[in-house]
């Protein structure tokens, strides 16, 4: 895959994943566990950690028209067993799920997928025998370099601050977020790393996009709106301003752009980040639309056809990069203590990058800054400002509020803001 005659591919071996620790609890659980998520992020490598037989359907072109008539080829084997790829072969949900029912165990089947399938009633009729596991590309405190001394789940939980010092600098953070937190990558150099994100983007706009749900469409048009969206990473951008910013000698317009969009979340390839719906004391009102976000920074400058020099001569379009990257890694963080992250933004301009929100209400506001004391006291401000904007109930249960930096030290301020490196930062 990689052309540097510099770089030999290694051979594969695990590196354990957060998200590792849902499996088994899911397998308890539930008939079958789907694990889904990007391609290329380790879903088949963490379905066989876990599997006891499996069938890899990518492998087996043979099996997608004949399932339905010999299920016992994908179904018969020691259990759990890995179906991988099974969205190949669509039917195979409603042979796996009457196999589920037939048995009456559970932890019988491991399906992992990379893009949601076109009959979404298909999906709905696993309801009560198929837990679903979402996995995503590495987090810093997996992929490294890192030292992730503050948890993400202490903070969650009132546990006292811990001081540290990160090991990376921005030079560093930036070839990280270039390189992303895809598993084949790890220890890659980055022009190798920069061929594989643009193969990577260029098969999403030839084959996949197209694939997902049988619609053909533009492979030109969609690079044009992965182009504009990178351009947008980290922004309420709409699908009007996208479609606006496509170019080219055939524009593409708003529905049009809406419809790429849908794809390409259906394909794990982007996945906004939500508006966070809470109560204010005063009459302010909260800004609804997402922040554009790839499901890793390193499509960004991937469509770009940019890497790490440009963005550490322009630190400020970084910062952009940088707090998708911070979404990322919360993300992560987030699942493993059944949180959600969500953005807050007001009419009157006060924003919070990312708010970590936990079930029973408990919740974080982050702001992600690359560094700077001018940069970080603003933003402390800021979240300031919003823990007093907040209800009195919702500040009740304020747990933190946090600036995740890419500077080198990790501190509580005087006025409770605790100051937190990405490479930091931990689950």
């Amino acid at each position: 895959m990689f052309t540097d005659p510099g770089y030999v591919t290694p051979e594969p071996m695990y590196l354990d994943r957060i998200v590792d620790a849902e499996v088994p609890v899911a397998l308890g659980s539930a008939g079958a566990v789907l694990i889904e998520g990007p391609k290329g992020c380790g879903k088949t490598w963490t379905g066989q950690r876990f599997a006891h037989s499996e069938i890899l359907l990518e492998e087996r072109p043979d099996l997608w028209d004949i399932a339905s008539q010999v299920p016992e080829l994908l179904l018969d084997g020691a259990t759990p067993r890995l179906l991988d790829e099974w969205q190949r072969v669509p039917e195979l949900w409603h042979l796996m799920r009457v196999e589920c029912d037939r048995r009456g165990r559970p932890g019988q089947f491991i399906l992992t997928g990379s893009a949601v399938p076109a009959d979404e009633m298909t999906r709905h009729s696993g309801a009560g025998r198929v837990s679903r596991v979402r996995m995503r590309p590495m987090s810093l405190a997996e992929s490294g370099p890192s030292e992730p001394v503050v948890s993400l789940g202490g903070l969650l939980e009132g546990q006292a601050f811990t001081a540290g010092e990160s090991p990376v600098d921005v030079k560093t953070l930036v070839e990280a977020a270039c390189r992303g937190g895809w598993p084949r990558l790890i220890g890659a150099p980055i022009t190798a790393a920069r061929r594989f994100t643009r193969d990577y983007l260029s098969d999403i706009c030839r084959v996949d996009i197209s694939a997902v749900d049988g619609i053909s469409r533009s492979p030109t048009g969609v690079m044009r709106l992965l182009q504009s969206l990178a351009r947008n990473v980290a922004t309420t951008a709409g699908c009007r301003k996208l479609a606006s910013e496509t170019g080219g000698d055939v524009p593409v317009g708003r529905t049009t752009a809406k419809t790429y969009l849908d794809a390409l979340s259906r394909l794990f390839v982007v996945e906004d980040l939500p508006a966070w719906n809470t109560h204010l004391r005063s009459r302010t009102s909260l800004i609804r639309s997402p922040k554009r976000h790839f499901v890793d920074p390193s499509l960004a400058p991937a469509a770009l056809g940019v890497g790490p020099e440009r963005y550490l001569s322009d630190l400020s379009a970084f910062g952009f990069l940088f707090e998708s990257m911070v979404v990322r890694d919360l993300r992560i963080y987030a699942q493993a203590h059944d949180a959600n992250v969500y953005h807050y933004r007001d009419t009157y301009g006060l924003e919070a990058d990312a708010i970590v929100e936990t079930g029973d209400g408990r919740w974080i506001a982050v702001e992600a800054k690359l560094g700077g004391t001018s940069t970080v006291e603003k933003a402390a401000a800021a979240l300031l400002k919003l823990r007093d904007r907040v209800s009195r109930e919702r500040a009740a249960t304020l747990a933190r509020l946090m600036v995740i930096t890419g500077g080198r030290y990790c501190y509580q301020r005087p006025d409770g803001v605790a100051v937190v490196p990405l490479a930091c930062l931990g689950p």
